[in-house]
């Protein structure tokens, strides 16, 4: 834990042009410790995120960064050549004092900073099939303006992020250590996905032989990771940029719908509450597939529901095995978090699989206009 006067410390070691008045911590995350920054009416600073990097899940922050900055200076490109102001539409960093966009503290910490994006809402939940359509218009843009970026400039961030075939070898490692006893009583599970195995190939087997391209993705699609603006309503800007690499559009395609359609929280307990919304499916689909008919490939378009199956599967696969690790990645609010985060994705791949020629169905028929 830092203290309040070592956050201003920090903060004193990045170019704001003046000293923050005060600050206050963001706890919505679930990797990054996130502080919002206030400074003195008149600065013409208004506010800012400072942020330590986790570097356990991140272990090379300036691999990190130079990614982020590649893909933003990409984005504020198109939208200047597009006519479009910048200022709210991509994330904007704050300088250390050395140049770089990280400070090293003397504890060890890695930090970053960048300009708060102000009169926008990153909403946690969906309130409606239109805010969940314009979500998929956000990601369905980032995706568009980031069709013609090289994605193997950029380094793997997470190595194997999405790799769900060498996720599930690392969870039957677990299994075989079981490093604090905790694989007794998990048969069900395990067998759950034991029957599930060959869909986990079906991505990235795909990427291999090329039916698939490979493209710059986010690969962490939640719902509070576009922001809104509280006027216009519309999609504005897309955060979170730290697992932005190289990927498969259905993996942003499938982790959103996954978080945004499911009718329970990530981790309901009582799992006879999760279900999965197919008029928020649509919704979903419609805005993202505007954004992206003219630069997905026929391939990814038509396979898209596939991903949603595939990432559901993925995060049984991780919280099943963070919970058997002794929860090393994931922050938890109880002993058993992880478990329940387990059973409860467990439930909602249940469902998607029951509207799986539903959502194809869907996807045709907004391809067919």
């Amino acid at each position: 834990m830092y203290t309040n006067q070592q956050i201003m410390d920090v903060a004193s070691h990045f170019r704001y042009g003046t000293a923050p008045e005060n600050f206050q911590e963001l706890t919505s995350g679930n990797i990054n410790a996130t502080f919002r920054l206030d400074f003195p009416a008149g600065s013409g600073v208004g506010s800012c995120i400072l942020q330590r990097i986790n570097t356990t899940a991140f272990r090379d922050p300036d691999a990190l960064m130079r990614n982020i900055r590649l893909v933003t200076g990409h984005i504020r490109s198109a939208l200047v050549a597009g006519g479009l102001d910048p200022e709210r539409r991509v994330l904007c960093f704050v300088e250390a004092e050395d140049g770089t966009l990280l400070y090293r503290d003397a504890l060890g910490g890695v930090w970053r900073s960048y300009h708060y994006v102000d009169d926008c809402t990153a909403y946690n939940r969906i309130e409606s099939p239109e805010l969940f359509c314009e979500i998929g218009r956000g990601f369905g843009e980032f995706q568009r303006r980031l069709s013609d970026f090289p994605a193997g400039e950029l380094a793997e961030t997470i190595p194997h992020f999405h790799d769900t075939p060498l996720r599930y070898k690392t969870l039957l490692a677990s299994v075989k250590a079981d490093p604090v006893g905790r694989v007794k009583g998990l048969e069900r599970e395990l067998e759950f996905l034991s029957r599930r195995e060959d869909m986990m190939h079906s991505i990235v087997d795909r990427l291999a032989t090329g039916e698939l391209p490979l493209r710059v993705t986010h690969n962490d699609t939640k719902v509070n990771n576009v922001l809104i603006d509280n006027t216009t309503r519309k999609a504005l800007c897309v955060i979170d940029l730290d697992t932005v690499m190289p990927g498969s559009s259905l993996y942003d395609f499938g982790d959103a719908v996954r978080f945004g359609a499911c009718t329970a929280a990530e981790d309901e307990p009582a799992t006879d509450r999760i279900g999965f919304d197919m008029e928020l499916f649509r919704a979903f689909a419609r805005g993202f597939v505007s954004m992206t008919a003219g630069s997905l490939t026929e391939a990814e378009l038509s396979l898209l529901p596939l991903g949603v199956s595939v990432l559901t599967c993925e995060l049984v696969v991780r919280f099943l095995t963070d919970y058997i690790d002794g929860d090393k990645y994931f922050k938890i609010h109880y002993p058993e978090h992880n478990l329940v985060r387990t059973r409860a994705q467990m439930k909602l791949l249940t469902e998607v699989e029951r509207h799986m020629d539903d959502m194809n169905a869907c996807i045709q028929q907004i391809l067919r206009g």
